[in-house]
């Protein structure tokens, strides 16, 4: 499904991405790992064209390389930053009616959305800035999902959530994955990371240092030691 071969990323002169390397096969869930500051961001910003960057990105047996951002999320690939990105003066409802795309039918409504998060549903009037982070990072992963992708990555979703919210983010992705949707899933919490994927990979200084399942991750004690570990 995604296919990304040899890609280099650069801020200025700075090179960050340096010949990364992976795929997302249909309906799975794959996370990427690493410490803050090897690139994993930067990885899934270059796939969706949103930084400088060189190298080959198929996405349905199609090169997206050189297409613009609004062009590969029409194609089914979709973004949720790490910053979250909500309107914050429009309610929770107007947010989630921006996310769906003009003349496509989705697999998924607004009220499947309500359904997978009640909370929502009783804030579906309130102003979205005004919502804790866990509410507004349900929001911008509903926001999202709404456009009806085959592929969502996702950076950081967990970040800064409360271990009840955190539970029901991991159910999301699940549940994501069980109707077909493909996940790429930027993460630093090892244990959710672990428990989802069926495949996972670690950067380091900019490029792929290790591919497996997590249980080649969970016996990969020098791998965990050198590059995820603090």
């Amino acid at each position: 499904m995604l296919n990304v071969s040899q890609l280099h990323a650069y801020y200025g002169k700075s090179h960050v991405l340096q010949g990364v390397n992976f795929h997302v096969q249909p309906g799975e869930i794959v996370s990427l790992l690493g410490r803050n500051g090897v690139g994993r961001s930067t990885t899934v910003k270059a796939v969706m064209g949103l930084v400088q960057s060189s190298g080959s990105v198929h996405f349905d047996d199609q090169d997206i390389s050189n297409l613009k951002t609004y062009e590969i999320a029409l194609r089914g690939l979709a973004y949720v930053p790490e910053n979250r990105d909500i309107f914050p003066t429009l309610t929770v409802e107007q947010n989630l009616i921006l996310g769906q795309q003009r003349g496509k039918t989705s697999q998924w409504s607004i009220e499947d959305m309500y359904d997978m998060f009640p909370r929502l549903k009783e804030r579906r009037h309130t102003a979205a800035g005004v919502m804790s982070g866990g509410e507004q990072q349900m929001l911008t992963l509903c926001r999202s999902l709404i456009g009806d992708p085959k592929l969502i990555m996702i950076d950081e979703p967990t970040e800064g959530l409360a271990p009840r919210i955190v539970d029901q983010v991991a159910q999301y992705l699940d549940e994501l994955r069980k109707r077909g949707v493909a996940v790429l899933l930027v993460e630093q919490k090892l244990a959710i990371a672990l428990d989802i994927s069926q495949r996972l990979y670690v950067m380091g200084r900019g490029s792929i240092v290790f591919e497996g399942t997590p249980n080649d991750l969970r016996t990969a004690v020098d791998v965990r030691r050198d590059w995820l570990e603090v």
